[in-house]
């Protein structure tokens, strides 16, 4: 059982007050971070690059579907995988609610995998999801925007990421649950978030999240995680993230 401290009622009120100065010096932050965001320069993407859709074949700029503003967040999906990452499957469980609220206010969010349309239809279709998803499989866009990765590259750091997750149980699992193994899951495929702006019929890369050095960067969309931060005890312990159809039945009503 997690060590806690009680008290009165003054004594919480006082507590909160004092981390409410925190958690609101915490947002101040947080609005000056997203202003540098929008100060970065924009970068003209130069190359043609054609997605795979449920409508058909579909250039980036069409993604827009008829807005200015586009986010993509690129979900781990090798080709020769059978099942997304679990993380980033997790994350994208929140999509489907934000889809609405996002649109009215000139912004498209779509997720994009490396893997075929089929493979992402199918595994749509087995977890419910209605939001945009999309095939890089016949185009360099992962590649270019650095979340899939070729044979020379993975040479290059395998070695060094193979080592960091050696005696990562929890990634071992999360590979198999893909269908590959450690080196084809940590080597192959990276999260991302990408954010792109529509002007005047020329499409611009704003923002970028994810591989190599900040991955961290993510954590702000996996929602329930911030829940939990904000929970007496952080939720159940050694809980491993898996996809909303494979934890064991029970699990919600679980107590410890």
């Amino acid at each position: 059982m997690a060590e806690h401290t009680t008290g009165t009622r003054e004594e919480w009120l006082a507590a909160r007050e004092k981390l409410l100065e925190r958690e609101q010096e915490l947002s101040r932050l947080g609005d000056e971070l997203a202003e540098e965001r929008r100060k970065l320069p924009w970068v003209r993407v130069e190359k043609e690059y054609t997605l795979d859709t449920d409508e058909g074949p579909k250039t980036l700029a069409e993604l827009f579907d008829g807005r200015s503003q586009l986010l993509v967040y690129h979900l781990m999906f090798g080709p020769d995988w059978t099942a997304a990452c679990p993380s980033c499957s997790s994350l994208a469980d929140h999509f489907d609610g934000m889809l609405a609220h996002l649109n009215a206010r000139d912004v498209t969010l779509t997720g994009v995998s490396h893997a075929p349309l089929e493979k992402l239809r199918a595994y749509k279709q087995r977890l419910g999801w209605t939001f945009p998803y999309v095939s890089s499989f016949e185009s360099d866009f992962n590649f270019d925007f650095g979340v899939s990765f070729t044979e020379e590259q993975r040479k290059e750091f395998a070695d060094e990421v193979l080592e960091e997750f050696a005696d990562n149980d929890a990634i071992a699992e999360a590979a198999a649950s893909c269908g590959t193994d450690l080196a084809g899951y940590v080597t192959t495929e990276g999260p991302g978030l990408s954010a792109f702006a529509l002007e005047e019929g020329v499409v611009y890369q704003t923002y970028f999240a994810g591989p190599p050095k900040s991955d961290s960067a993510l954590g702000f969309l996996m929602f329930y995680e911030q829940l939990l931060a904000r929970t007496p005890k952080g939720g159940k312990e050694g809980v491993p993230t898996r996809r909303h159809d494979e934890y064991e039945d029970g699990a919600a009503g679980a107590t410890g």
